[in-house]
């Protein structure tokens, strides 16, 4: 870690601190392990900007509708990049949009004292163990004043909530860790499984569709955020050429910048289709038409298995158990040992390995 990002956090652990303090009242603390009475109104705080990271606190939605009696009113505030991913969600009540760039204002940064009206019985901070988040701390301790707040056993951040969960031993499964954090609510039991709403496409995007029903395909997504976790395109052109031998027809998509990325596997295989483009709710929709999606570990991958299509996704450089979801109909694999070594041919008869035993296991649907 440079010496300026060792700085910042360790500003961000200092702020933490003094707010614990200013805003600290008498009775405020429950006792580890307690339980907590049904609530009216839950809030789930994750301001973070990425896909996924609003598509896992799907199952904490899940949860509070299904394992809590009476439902609770729940709503969710995320960074306002990605309260598109959970607009019109069934499990959740209310999508609250927050710019946190003027969060330095407290109380009065904008969107705060609209929280505080709510009067939420309940705020989750849905961050997680591995390193403090400062930021969804104070957001959930300044939108929930009269509230008990339940967030990650972590110091220093532990100190702004009510009700620290300590995390689970048995898992490093960032999903199903998230959702334990209502383990005070529902006494552990607790949904398992991301979520998406039925998406809504376009009449260009429903006569793609329209036109592919009668033809077995899959859904090849070889982009993601960042480049670093990304495996290589060949790779990806294995899995292709491996598709169309068992007789599926690979569709490439692809995001913002990522054109030429897919164009560079459609060209290495040929057969495949480039897909048109397509908004979220569209790739949503594709990968659940498709019924079998390729890719790499990133915002997509949530998105599949999101929407119940199953998914092989390769990873790169980052923990598998615990960003993944290995459970079937998924499944997921680590590349990073023949990328960082000898790569090349081995690489892509590995995936191309990978995607066979795959696609063998799941039935090819044909007609939607």
């Amino acid at each position: 870690m440079s010496w300026h990002k060792r700085l910042e956090l360790w500003a961000k652990l200092a702020l933490a601190l003094v707010a614990s303090a200013l805003f600290w009242r008498p009775g405020r603390r429950r006792p580890r392990g307690s339980s907590l009475p049904v609530p009216r109104k839950v809030l789930l705080v994750r301001p973070d900007n990425r896909v996924g990271e609003a598509l896992l606190t799907t199952p904490l939605m899940r949860t509070l509708k299904a394992h809590v009696h009476p439902a609770p009113e729940v709503h969710v505030l995320v960074h306002a990049k990605v309260a598109r991913v959970l607009a019109g969600h069934p499990d959740a009540d209310s999508v609250i949009a927050f710019d946190r760039r003027r969060l330095w204002l407290g109380p009065l940064a904008p969107g705060i004292r609209a929280l505080r009206r709510e009067r939420y019985d309940v705020v989750v901070d849905c961050a997680n163990w591995e390193s403090p988040s400062v930021t969804s701390a104070l957001v959930s301790r300044m939108a929930g004043p009269h509230a008990v707040i339940i967030g990650p056993d972590v110091w220093p951040v532990s100190k702004l909530h009510s009700l620290p969960v300590p995390a689970r031993t048995d898992t490093r499964n960032e999903a199903v860790q998230r959702t334990h954090l209502l383990t005070p609510l529902t006494g552990g039991t607790l949904a398992r499984g991301l979520s998406f709403r039925e998406p809504v496409v376009g009449p260009a995007i429903r006569a793609y569709l329209e036109a592919g029903a009668g033809t077995a395909f899959a859904v090849i997504n070889p982009g993601g955020r960042l480049g670093p976790r990304r495996i290589p395109p060949q790779a990806f052109a294995a899995a292709a050429r491996t598709l169309l031998e068992l007789g599926r027809i690979p569709i490439v998509t692809w995001g913002p910048g990522e054109e030429e990325l897919a164009r560079s596997v459609v060209e290495a295989a040929p057969g495949a289709r480039m897909a048109p483009a397509t908004n979220l709710d569209e790739l949503a929709a594709l990968m659940r038409f498709a019924g079998l999606t390729v890719c790499n570990n990133t915002g997509p991958m949530h998105l599949s298995v999101a929407v119940g299509a199953p998914t092989l996704a390769f990873f790169l450089r980052m923990d598998m158990e615990r960003w993944g979801h290995a459970y079937a109909p998924h499944r997921m694999v680590d590349l990073t040992s023949l990328v960082d070594g000898a790569g090349g041919a081995g690489l892509e008869a590995r995936a191309s390995e990978e995607v066979r035993t795959f696609a063998a296991a799941i039935p090819r649907a044909v007609s939607r």
